[in-house]
């Protein structure tokens, strides 16, 4: 199954057949039937980075001259994902740094493996690591002459233009496609025999998704609070890194395993339109969730909280035989009775007959058990017989040594060997004096003189370096070790990985549980999301009450829902509740909800929160265009938009035209439509009819009531528009002036009528219009004629001071 599919274009439409082909190193090329000419087969150029777990992933597609790029993604060590990327568009070379981790390297290796010789190995090209710079690739982008481009743009339009196709946000993913660019400049991919004036034909970017994941873009990601990292409170563990906020990741995560806690970050990265797969997750879920199973939860998470490294990994077999015990129907159960293999006990068995844990962490290295190798034991039982042994030999050193010499004592150093050592004499003042009779002298320390005798070169030859000895015979029995544990690697690692899934299962079975959420339901042949009685779950975690409200896209009615209602009266937390809930159940949770049904979803849009852009110097307005733009240009009919207050960062008129512009925009797709919600105050949008009356808009408002001069918010979504924004009760309850609010009233109110607004005399000093008239008198006084009359003086001693007075 192809699993990259192109979304619409972020660019203007582009000619499929621009570009010259190549020769291919792919698969070989098919002649129709009667044909007597082979058609040349376009060639694909990939350029990777992987950092951090995470991946930039750019190609270029010589077929129809175009950029596609991914947004950065999360991978695991074996890079899995990169290797779906590889199988699917099989590029003729793959460009990275040369600057590389192990886990790429070895990916590199392993393409020229026999598995994938069958589809041709790929050219590897290592281009410098200063090639891939953030910055130095950020200008090459910006500095691109790319056809699809007008070419009037000044420079700060063309980084306006830019910025609404590509994600600078998404740094691993830029720094790959500055990669990307420099390698097709140098090799001139489809123009070697033209002209050195003639660039690489580049005829638009386009972004690619998994077919079976859903596009979340990092905007949406940070409005939604799936993650929010934040700084420790406490100055003594600043250093310790970021702490997790209050997020969907915060109140999921109850894993006991750090690979489980991995696994949730990288679930909740990548949600997925599989039911399949889906399914499989609710279906451990609800398992967990029966009441008669609530203990059988409790022993596995006591389980999992012990699998932390190897030496613990005993309690894997206790995973195994737990869940032999639970019911076969259920994959997970099965997978993990099946695969948790004796070759797991031998390991484990192996490990603990071998390594003793409590000495190698009381010395901070690799140790082992007595009675493991009969001559490592022999030396260390020498080792620690030392001392006594070596208080008899300085005693015997003692006797025939100077009588002046009060002590000695015999040592024994690590890669030195054994030295006879004695204290520092008054008469001993020069280098000269040091030297004593039948010693060879070593060095001076702390006041302390070192000598080897014959004595302690006996010692040497006979005891050696025990230190030494010992940690080179462990070492090698590690190495021995360890190749023992790597040939069963296989057994581990999907010992890890059915462990790590297990312990997020468990985690969302207990967040369920807790937060008192309802299994989702699937329906890929619908459109849209139906949500009965859905909460905010980090919301209603922080209110003493919360309204639960319904949501309904799809079908051919209502595909654009707009809601207005008063400032605070929850139509933003709707919003985001909707998405929050369709995202939860596209990673495979329980939701929110009463009842949800979720049909096809390929993509999440959001416009509700700017986030400010220093490095590229974009306005907050600009920023919102952006994010509006990627939904116009990549949403389908399967997609979700999210859109609140969008126009109000400019002219009021400009605003409301921009937003029922992008509007009637969707209206016109008709069946392609994608499912929309907007938020918005412009009740002009409403009152003016500038939205096609139809079956694809519906209204809905946030019912509230007026109780005298208070206004009471009831959270509840209802048909119907609203009929005012009633700022004044908001700002009211902000705090600001009573007179203020009166006065902003009355102005709203003239506005509203089209009549003039005049000064408010309330508002003027009361003896305003008697120093007007003072100064009015005082300059009819004025003889203008007189040559000695200076009206400079008259200003700044008259004039200026009556209009402060009046300002």
């Amino acid at each position: 199954m192809a699993f990259l599919g192109a979304q619409a274009s972020d660019t203007v439409p582009q000619d499929q057949g621009a570009g010259a082909p190549f020769a291919s190193l792919c698969p070989s090329i098919l002649l129709q039937e009667g044909e007597e000419e082979e058609e040349e087969q376009a060639e694909t150029y990939l350029c990777v980075l992987w950092h951090s777990g995470c991946l930039g992933i750019v190609y270029y597609d010589s077929a129809d001259s175009t950029i596609y790029f991914l947004p950065d993604t999360p991978d695991c060590d074996n890079l899995k994902l990169l290797q779906r990327v590889v199988d699917e568009i099989n590029p003729r070379s793959i460009i990275t740094s040369a600057k590389q981790d192990e886990n790429m390297a070895r990916f590199l290796r392993n393409l020229g493996s026999p598995e994938h010789k069958e589809l041709g190995t790929p050219e590897t090209v290592l281009l410098p690591h200063v090639d891939f710079g953030l910055e130095i690739s950020k200008q090459r982008i910006l500095s691109g002459n790319f056809s699809f481009m007008p070419e009037s743009l000044t420079s700060t339009e063309k980084i306006l233009f830019l910025s609404s196709i590509i994600p600078f946000d998404c740094p691993l993913m830029v720094q790959a496609l500055g990669g990307l660019l420099k390698f097709l400049n140098r090799r001139r991919i489809s123009v070697e025999l033209e002209d050195g004036s003639v660039n690489v034909p580049i005829l638009g970017f386009k972004k690619f998704v998994l077919t079976d994941l859903v596009s979340i873009d990092q905007d949406t990601y940070s409005v939604l609070q799936i993650f929010k990292s934040e700084t420790h409170p406490s100055v003594y563990k600043v250093a310790s890194g970021l702490k997790e906020g209050l997020s969907l990741f915060g109140i999921l995560n109850r894993c006991r395993s750090k690979w489980g806690e991995k696994l949730l970050r990288l679930w909740l990265m990548r949600p997925t339109q599989d039911v399949e797969e889906l399914n499989s997750r609710l279906d451990v879920i609800q398992f967990f969730l029966l009441p008669q199973n609530q203990e059988m939860a409790l022993t596995l998470h006591g389980l999992l909280s012990h699998i932390k490294n190897v030496p613990t990994v005993c309690s894997a077999l206790g995973l195994r035989d737990t869940c032999r015990s639970l019911p076969r129907s259920i994959q997970l159960f099965q997978d993990i009775t099946q695969e948790f293999s004796d070759d797991l006990h031998h390991i484990a068995c192996l490990i603990n007959k071998v390594v003793d844990f409590e000495c190698s962490t009381a010395e901070n290295r690799f140790t082992i058990r007595p009675n493991v190798d009969p001559d490592i034991d022999e030396k260390k039982r020498k080792l620690m017989g030392l001392p006594s042994f070596l208080t008899e030999v300085a005693r015997k050193e003692l006797e025939t040594l100077d009588s002046r010499i009060p002590s000695c004592c015999v040592l024994y150093i690590p890669l030195i060997g054994f030295l006879l050592s004695i204290p520092r004499l008054p008469f001993m003042v020069d280098p000269s004096d040091f030297e004593i009779v039948g010693l060879d002298f070593m060095f001076l320390s702390e006041e302390k003189l070192h000598y080897r005798s014959t004595r302690t070169k006996e010692l040497d030859s006979i005891l050696g370096d025990l230190h030494c000895e010992i940690r080179d015979g462990e070492t090698l029995l590690m190495h021995q070790l360890q190749c023992q544990v790597l040939s069963r690697g296989a057994v581990l690692n999907r010992v890890i990985e059915l462990a790590s899934r297990l312990d997020v299962l468990l985690a969302l079975a207990g967040a369920a549980r807790d937060y008192g959420y309802s299994r989702p339901q699937y329906s890929p042949k619908i459109l849209g999301v139906r949500i009965q009685d859905g909460r905010h779950p980090l919301m209603e975690l922080c209110s003493r009450t919360f309204v639960p409200n319904s949501a309904e896209s799809g079908g051919d009615r209502g595909r654009i829902k707009v809601i207005t209602g008063p400032n605070s009266s929850g139509k933003s937390i709707y919003l985001k509740q909707i998405g929050l809930i369709t995202f939860m159940a596209l990673v495979g949770s329980f939701v929110p909800a009463g009842k949800t049904v979720v049909g096809a979803v390929d993509a999440i849009f959001t416009r509700i929160r700017s986030c400010e852009s220093i490095s590229l110097g974009l306005s907050t307005f600009m920023i919102d265009l952006n994010q509006v733009a990627k939904a116009v240009n990549n949403a389908t009919e399967k997609s979700l938009v999210l859109i609140d207050e969008f126009g109000k960062g400019t002219n009021t008129v400009d605003g409301l035209a921009l937003l029922a512009s992008v509007l009637r925009h969707w209206v016109s797709l008709g069946p392609s439509c994608p499912q929309i919600f907007v938020a918005t105050n412009f009740l002009s949008l409403i009152q003016l009819q500038l939205l096609p009356p139809g079956p694809l808009v519906e209204y809905l408002t946030m019912e509230t009531c007026e109780d005298g001069n208070d206004l009471i918010f009831f959270y509840q979504v209802r048909e119907g528009v609203a009929n005012a924004s009633h700022a004044s009760h908001t700002a009211a309850q902000a705090g600001l002036p009573a007179k203020l609010i009166t006065r902003g009233l009355e102005v709203s109110e003239l506005i509203r009528k089209g009549k003039p607004i005049k000064p408010d005399k309330g508002l003027l000093k009361e003896n305003q219009m008697e120093n007007c008239q003072a100064l009015v008198d005082k300059f009819l006084k004025l003889d203008l004629e007189d040559p000695e009359l200076d009206l400079s003086i008259f200003m700044s001693q008259q004039v200026l001071p009556t209009a402060s007075s009046i300002l």
